[in-house]
């Protein structure tokens, strides 16, 4: 890996599994790291002290991981301040986006060249950030990926899907809301890969299946031991709720640039079969 990788978000899910796989200084926003190593605070918000730390570290590769899905400046102004204060030392930057910045109405996945056109809060600011960063840094690579599981401890949905399955929490995964899972091992190992090369604009880095979110929903459970009888299920379409149907991404342009193995989560369920969180 190269030297000096700067991590943003580091004790997020994505972020902590970078900086388990490489050697690298992570930064967190609000809350106390949650392992040794080299720490920075570092609110992204603040583009002058953003600029100022990566003036002082000089890192030779920036991986943006950071954001709140609940708030606009960190993922809007957060990945433009660290889009231009990368270019301003020449650092390479690659930036995470995500699958929800398409309206989710084509019939199959979504390829680079397909013209993003979000309807939710969420997908329009990811999609600005997307336009931040490509304005500040020309040479970033941006890649779009999905829903994230599999790490060393259970990922958000896979805490859901648990609850789900014995009869908790009351959520309802639609049948007709697509996806592409992607294990969070795999999708570090592309990082750190993609962070070595010159791959520069938009890449999807998902996994190798396409499967609805109350099927990725049951194959969550099943690996924790469980059955998926109990996970409610209904349908997007007359749900009233505005979200995208189809955020599956097509990866094939991924999986011919990487040596690291893009799995789907069929493999992984087939081959886990870990005991409930």
């Amino acid at each position: 890996m190269t030297a000096g990788l700067l991590v943003t978000g580091g004790t997020g899910y994505l972020g902590s599994e970078i900086l388990r796989r490489a050697p690298a200084v992570g930064t967190w926003l609000t809350r106390e790291p949650t392992r040794r190593g080299d720490w920075l605070r570092l609110d992204v918000r603040d583009s002058a002290a953003v600029r100022r730390e990566l003036e002082r570290l000089r890192p030779a590769v920036v991986i943006h991981t950071a954001y709140r899905q609940d708030d606009h400046a960190s993922t809007v102004d957060g990945a433009a301040a660290v889009a231009e204060a990368a270019a301003a030392v020449e650092a390479r930057l690659v930036h995470i986006s995500s699958d929800v910045i398409f309206d989710g109405t084509k019939p199959g996945p979504y390829t680079e060249e397909d013209r993003s056109n979000p309807i939710t809060d969420y997908g329009r600011a990811k999609a600005e950030a997307e336009g931040a960063v490509g304005a500040a840094h020309p040479g970033a690579l941006l890649v779009r990926t999905s829903l994230i599981y599999g790490g060393p401890e259970p990922s958000r949905h896979e805490r859901v899907a648990c609850e789900a399955a014995q009869g908790r929490g009351g959520m309802i995964f639609f049948e007709d809301e697509l996806r592409s899972p992607v294990m969070v091992g795999d999708l570090a190992a592309a990082l750190l890969e993609l962070a070595d090369g010159e791959e520069a604009g938009i890449l999807h880095v998902a996994g190798a299946d396409t499967v609805s979110r109350y099927e990725f929903a049951v194959l969550l459970a099943q690996t924790h031991g469980l059955s998926g009888e109990r996970i409610l299920r209904s349908r997007l379409a007359g749900s009233g709720q505005v979200r995208p149907a189809n955020c599956a991404l097509d990866s094939s342009r991924a999986r011919a640039l990487l040596r690291t193995r893009l799995r789907g989560v069929l493999e992984f369920a087939a081959g886990a079969g870990r005991p409930p969180p």
